[in-house]
């Protein structure tokens, strides 16, 4: 595609009907309003109400933000779970043209701050849960004028130290109960995120109406959600769209499910939860999805999951998780790729192409479930070596991944420095791949984190994964050591499943066949648990500093 644009006869489309998020909630509580939304309660238990309740709300807190001050291209903040009054917020604040700021709760007080200092938030609301997150992080923001406390409890039996504190539901009652959603240029911010790399201050990312609407469309085309579908958000919803699937499941109609708070350790209320309801469509990273497959795996019967589909992201699931979900529950994980500044949908790995189908073995079947997949229809993908130049896609040539389209960044919010960040109108992710010639994309490695070896790349990623195949391991990293000869050398960081023993050589039997011999790990590292960052992914910065004298006095 050319980078000029042509303008041809114009149409007598109704091109000036701007698309705006306030259009999916609205077209769903008037076709659907007697969907159930099921929705955690404060005190662990469960409720539920409809659409049509959700959007009447969604109508009083517009109304209560205008009179709390909030206009066109104010910032609020939000501190919450995946909880009823989030999901209300996240059609509120974007409908009044105000932007929802993603507030991450697995930031640091600082970085928090200035996250809100940054994005200019001058409201934020806080579950009254989360009131310690809001008290540390207000003396970096004191541009925040409001503080509004969402709690089922009267604001006289609640303690915080904030000032200029208001009281959530006392602004919603008082609120009127018609709006007139204004109609917004579809370019406008409708919610804001920040990355959270492991270096230097977090980058905001800016969403438009126009490229959340059009990422939802695709989305749901891909995952093929229906009114008929339950929908369970478990992505946190302050990150990264919840991966759209809130606004997936709004447009589709489908009934949905907000576990609220929840911990990795203790997942059991998830898979509880999908079976009660239904669950057919949820999301999750696989250190969410393997505690699930280990407690579902202690259950007397095994629970049929054969209509659902998990999506999973934020790193590659094992194969090991994979076939465990379909063989003992039918559920279908799909494989998807994307990052903050992408919406996040880049591909999507939901099916096996029809001409495959016939022509693949049932093994070679499930390794293509390991690729990252199809790029979804709208973006556009090249894979691109040091200089620039495209790479075949012949599933060999290993290069850059970048990718261009109407949900994918152009820039960052107030960053002067990040042309590094982009290469010919497309977003660097920084990830390295290949393409196969019936163009699904697999990952290799991050930029960063491959591991360069005697001249060649050694697949950080693929060598974890097969380390995860083995039935005593756990968890597992590899990262690439300082070398004094070969450059670098892969170093393997495994948790054995507790009690358990592991030696090198048991790593190394299950990469056999895998890996070449000299791309093997010869030294493996037994620990309790790994470092991950702020959003559970594995924090290889932290483990390189901490293994790089494994090989200094090697010759």
């Amino acid at each position: 595609m050319g980078t000029g644009i042509v303008k041809g006869l114009p149409s007598t489309h109704g091109d000036h009907y701007q698309l705006n998020t306030t259009t999916l909630i609205r077209h769903a509580a008037r076709t659907y309003p007697e969907q159930e939304i099921v929705y955690r309660a404060p005190d662990g238990g469960w409720d539920r109400y409809t659409y049509g309740d959700a959007y009447a709300r969604t109508k009083k807190i517009a109304n209560a933000l205008t009179a709390l001050g909030v206009g066109p291209g104010d910032v609020v903040g939000i501190l919450d779970w995946n909880s009823k009054r989030h999901f209300e917020l996240y059609w509120a604040i974007p409908g009044i043209a105000a932007v929802m700021l993603q507030m991450n709760l697995r930031l640091t007080p600082e970085d928090l701050g200035y996250v809100t200092d940054h994005s200019e938030a001058s409201v934020v609301l806080v579950d009254e849960s989360l009131l310690p997150v809001a008290e540390a992080l207000a003396p970096h923001a004191p541009q925040v004028r409001n503080w509004v406390v969402m709690s089922d409890k009267p604001l006289r039996n609640i303690e915080t130290t904030l000032l200029g504190v208001t009281h959530f539901e006392d602004l919603v009652a008082a609120a009127e109960d018609h709006i007139d959603w204004p109609v917004i240029d579809e370019t406008s911010t409708y919610s804001a995120c920040y990355t959270t790399g492991t270096t230097g201050r977090p980058k905001g990312v800016y969403y438009s109406h126009r490229g959340i609407y059009l990422h939802t469309q695709a989305v749901a085309s891909v995952l093929g959600v229906r009114s008929d579908d339950t929908t369970m958000l478990i992505t946190p919803m302050f990150h990264g769209q919840c991966w759209g699937l809130p606004q997936v499941a709004v447009f589709a109609a489908s009934k949905i499910v907000l576990p609220g708070r929840y911990v990795a350790e203790d997942t059991s209320l998830l898979v509880n939860a999908m079976v009660a309801e239904d669950v057919t469509v949820a999301n999750g990273a696989p250190a969410i999805f393997q505690p699930m497959i280990n407690y579902i795996k202690t259950l007397d019967t095994a629970p049929d999951f054969g209509r659902t589909r998990l999506l999973s992201g934020a790193t590659e699931p094992a194969m090991s998780l994979m076939r465990d979900f379909y063989e003992i529950t039918g559920a279908d994980i799909i494989h998807g790729y994307g990052a903050t500044e992408t919406t996040p949908f880049v591909t999507a790995n939901s099916s096996v192409k029809p001409s495959l189908r016939a022509t693949l073995t049932d093994e070679q079947k499930w390794n293509l479930k390991r690729c990252q997949g199809l790029p979804v229809t709208g973006v556009d993908i090249r894979i691109v070596d040091a200089e620039g130049d495209d790479l075949p896609f012949d599933g060999v040539s290993q290069g850059e991944v970048i990718v261009r389209g109407p949900w994918i960044i152009e820039r960052y919010h107030k960053l002067d420095d990040d042309a590094d960040r982009f290469f010919d109108g497309y977003w660097r992710t920084g990830d390295v791949g290949t393409i196969d010639r019936n163009g699904y994309l697999k990952l290799t490695d991050r930029l960063k984190d491959v591991v360069k070896s005697g001249g060649e790349w050694i697949s950080s990623i693929d060598m974890e994964n097969a380390i995860l195949g083995h039935p005593q391991v756990l968890e597992a990293a590899v990262i690439g050591v300082e070398h004094p000869k070969w450059q670098e050398r892969p170093v393997a960081i495994v948790v054995p499943v507790e009690g358990v023993t592991l030696t090198l050589d048991d790593v190394n039997s299950v990469l056999e066949g895998a890996f070449a011999k000299w791309q093997m790990p010869d030294t493996v590292v037994f620990v309790d648990r790994l470092p991950r960052t702020s959003v559970g992914k594995l924090d290889k910065k932290v483990m390189r500093v901490q293994y790089a004298d494994t090989y200094k006095d090697e010759k």
